[in-house]
């Protein structure tokens, strides 16, 4: 294996040399620049500039920029991005021109077939595959829990992606774990993208800009995870006025503020929100209850700045502050209990432009989670902590040699502490000894080069190598355990920065496209990922409390290599979207828990001496339809997998179905636009129930009752459905400019002034919107059971023992209503 990616590497290397070196043999020019929003100045990421002779073009990065060679002549240039009007100019091109594009938004009047996104065509004739880019005006009109619109719960209705369940914002791509999903905002990588134990995401759709998926054909930018990556990329603030926007809701509240440092040069953009339940739930508790003492909410801030040193240079600056707060107080008892948990990023980022066919972007990324657990009652005291905390130094290059070749290379360096579970306690002035906190500490860095390009007129490749490296390094206390017993036999102590372990390797990554028609296509692709951080979860579910350990001597990386192959046809004008993919994943090195194991279990004790590692495989078939245009759009997704684990130490080293296998997933999502004041959106789900262990027989030994259990995850929870619907009024922004209108008019004629020819501006008809949001979840009141549990019922000693399933839900329905603002 190892020879083969030896081979498949070079050749990769030595093919995109002389490549570009071809490329390079005729005289050509360049037509470069950047294409952002003319009405906020906000970069358009994604968007399509093509030329109309050639049929060719490319797109936009995250920073808005482009760049595309070709020969000598005239072109006719298109620039086009969704809900804006199509720029065109004719370009004689016989040197490097810079052409900068303001991109004016759709008016009302415009005929919807003008509205066009990037190239419609582009899920056909692009090497993407299990790709899938979001808009937030799309994701904001889908029916939202107690009103808060959810990025994460808006991608697990897409086929592949599975939810965790009701109360859960984890996610499983194509048989992934939770920890193997790369979660990115502004480039900073967040540990636990969750609020209030998963009820909500930690993303205010306000702050977000773009949410691009990928579950299959992963890029060589990316690394570090097995199953898939989400980019989330925040807004820059509008850099030509003062704009407000937020909303009201019942358990929440949300206000983002945007304007220009500089106009036309430098933005800002913050945004924050927080939930009030606790607030009213105290405020109606009667004093004395425990109710009046507990609290659980969340609160998180967002904020960004950007300016723009000179035409070639520009600097970022963001950062995210997130926390979740439950505490209780029951002052009878003398009882005290708080946990907190939340991300804390920061990133600053600079562009340089160094010709019009290089740029680079140079970013320091901050990163870090924590989770603290606090109990008190008579004088005892027990905290319980764990995080993560990362510093990330980065460079990337867009290189564009020709309109046929997209080149990215760069190299990654991050430094990571661990802080897995420690505890601390103490009874008055005793202090309990558990050791002192432990921190693992570890290097891991990587060096990336992929070329995007046209082989002929119908294949077109994305080729990608990565080399990554990770070294654990000391302070570090290793212990030792006897096989049999498990006791600590010794301990051996690594001293500052010396290396514990190290693993490295290639990873190779190619997607290819054969275009059979301008409808349709074929493309398959190849992808080979190392994963040297992972996430220890004892549970199902992804909670606050799992820790993140690193790769140790026992503890190797996880390895996954995923083939996949799919079909893409657009129909009626690219009106319909549709595309078929099936895909198969080898996963090895994988991680469980020991049968047995507790939290906690690893004080003064290494957390991998808890691991068992086994292997697994996942595959599996997706089905996707999406309608695009129109007043009435949608998309369904259908996915058949199958995901299996087998673990020497495991179920008697029998394979068995992953907690999180479902055989069917299906999402029906539809919109319908009446006018436009009323608009209505809907959402049906199903998928299989989750696999889950159950007592199947129960005996008594010496008086005591013995449960016995069965195979691993060989029982199907009932199957899980849901109903969702939202209806979304927006006044006429017509009224609001009238009324204005009106009180101008008013106030003239006091004063005595004419006001036959005052001047209204029709801007004031923008500058004030508001919509009222009803959603209801879970319209048919289905029961959905969130843990299953067993009570025994009667007595074993006359015979009228009965051990019965019950089951608990979350949800039963729940409305909700929002007013949303803008001005």
């Amino acid at each position: 294996m190892k020879s083969l990616l030896k081979t498949l590497s070079f050749s990769f290397l030595f093919f995109c040399f002389i490549s570009i070196v071809n490329a390079q043999e005729k005289q050509k020019f360049t037509i470069s620049g950047y294409v952002k929003d003319a009405s906020n100045g906000e970069f358009s990421i994604g968007a399509t500039i093509y030329i109309k002779e050639l049929k060719k073009g490319a797109n936009t990065n995250v920073y808005g920029f482009y760049s595309v060679t070709v020969e000598k002549g005239m072109y006719q240039v298109i620039v086009s991005y969704v809900g804006y009007e199509n720029f065109e100019q004719e370009v004689s091109l016989d040197k490097d021109i810079r052409l900068n594009v303001d991109l004016k938004p759709i008016s009302i009047n415009v005929k919807e077939v003008e509205v066009t996104s990037e190239r419609l065509d582009k899920n056909v004739y692009s090497t993407n595959m299990g790709t899938v880019k979001l808009d937030m005006a799309e994701i904001k009109k889908l029916p939202a829990f107690m009103g808060e619109v959810d990025i994460l719960k808006t991608i697990q209705l897409l086929p592949g992606v599975k939810a965790a369940g009701d109360g859960n914002a984890g996610f499983y791509v194509r048989g992934g774990g939770p920890d193997q999903n790369l979660i990115l905002l502004d480039e900073a990588v967040v540990y636990n993208a969750s609020h209030l134990l998963g009820f909500f995401s930690v993303f205010n759709g306000d702050a977000i800009s773009s949410v691009n998926l990928i579950k299959g054909g992963m890029p060589a930018q990316y690394g570090g995870r097995l199953a898939s990556v989400l980019d989330i990329q925040m807004k820059e603030g509008n850099n030509k006025s003062y704009h407000a926007e937020g909303g009201l809701g019942i358990i929440s509240s949300r206000l983002t503020v945007e304007g220009p440092l500089k106009k036309d040069k430098s933005s800002f953009i913050v945004s924050a929100r927080r939930t009030y339940a606790d607030v009213l739930a105290n405020a109606a508790a009667k004093p004395g209850t425990t109710q009046k003492n507990s609290k659980v909410y969340f609160y998180d801030v967002n904020a960004k700045l950007n300016y723009r040193l000179s035409d070639k240079d520009r600097v970022f600056v963001s950062g995210y502050f997130g926390r979740d707060v439950m505490g209780f107080v029951d002052q009878a008892a003398a009882f005290k209990l708080g946990i907190t948990w939340g991300n804390g990023t920061g990133v600053v980022r600079w562009n340089h432009l160094f010709s019009p066919k290089l740029f680079m972007n140079v970013s320091g990324i901050f990163s870090d989670y924590k989770f603290s657990f606090g109990a008190e009652q008579s004088g005892f005291e027990f905290k319980l902590f764990s995080g993560i905390r990362d510093w990330n130094a980065k460079v990337d290059f867009g290189y564009y040699p020709t309109i046929r070749h997209q080149v990215k290379f760069g190299a990654n360096y991050i430094f990571h502490t661990f802080t897995p579970t420690s505890v601390s306690a103490k009874s008055g002035d005793t202090n309990f000894d558990f050791g002192a906190v432990k921190k693992d500490k570890a290097h891991e860095m990587a060096l990336y080069l992929s070329d995007d390009f046209d082989l002929t007129e119908k294949i077109k490749i994305n080729a990608g190598l990565r080399y990554s490296y990770f070294m654990q390094i000391g302070p570090f206390d290793r212990y030792q355990k006897d096989p049999r017993t498990g006791q600590t036999t010794g301990i051996v102590h690594y001293n500052s920065n010396k290396k514990v372990a190290d693993y490295g390797g290639l990873e190779p990554r190619v997607n290819i496209r054969f275009q059979l028609n301008s409808k349709s296509s074929i493309k398959a692709s190849y992808t080979y990922n190392l994963q040297y951080i992972h996430l220890a979860s004892l549970s199902a579910l992804t909670l606050p409390t799992d820790t993140w350990v690193p790769c140790s001597e026992l503890v190797q990386p996880q390895k996954g290599t995923q083939y996949a192959l799919g079909y893409f046809r657009n129909f009626k004008d690219n009106m319909f979207e549709t595309s078929v993919e099936v895909y198969y994943k080898d996963l090895k090195n994988q991680i469980e828990y020991k049968e047995g194991s507790l939290p906690g279990a690893d004080v003064n004790d290494n957390s991998d001496n808890s691991f068992v590692f086994g292997k697994g495989q996942a595959y599996g078939t997706e089905f996707f339809i999406k309608k695009r245009l129109g007043k009435f759009n949608g998309w369904i997704g259908y996915t058949l997998s199958y995901t299996i684990r087998t673990f020497p130490d495991l179920n008697m080293g029998q394979s068995f179905y992953a907690k999180y296998d479902r055989r069917h997933d299906v999402s029906i999502v539809l919109n319908y636009d009446f006018n436009k004041k009323w608009s209505v959106s809907t959402v049906w789900v199903y998928g299989t129930g989750n696999a889950v262990t159950i007592p199947v027989s129960y005996y008594f030994i010496d008086g005591g009752l013995v449960t016995e259990y069965g195979d691993k995850n060989a029982f199907r929870m009932p199957a899980y459905h849901r109903l969702d619907l939202s209806v979304t009024y927006t006044p006429n922004k017509d009224k609001h400019w009238e009324r204005k209108k009106a009180r101008v008019t008013r106030r003239y004629e006091r004063k005595g002034k004419d006001v036959a020819n005052i001047m209204f501006p029709r801007k004031w008809a923008k500058e004030y919107e508001s919509s009222w949001n009803l959603s209801v979840y879970n319209v048919y009141n289905r029961h959905n059971y969130y843990i299953l549990y067993f009570a025994n019922e009667g007595s074993a000693y006359d015979g009228s023992l009965k051990i019965k399933a019950k089951g608990v839900f979350l949800f039963g329905i729940v409305p909700s209503i929002t007013w949303n603002f803008k001005f």
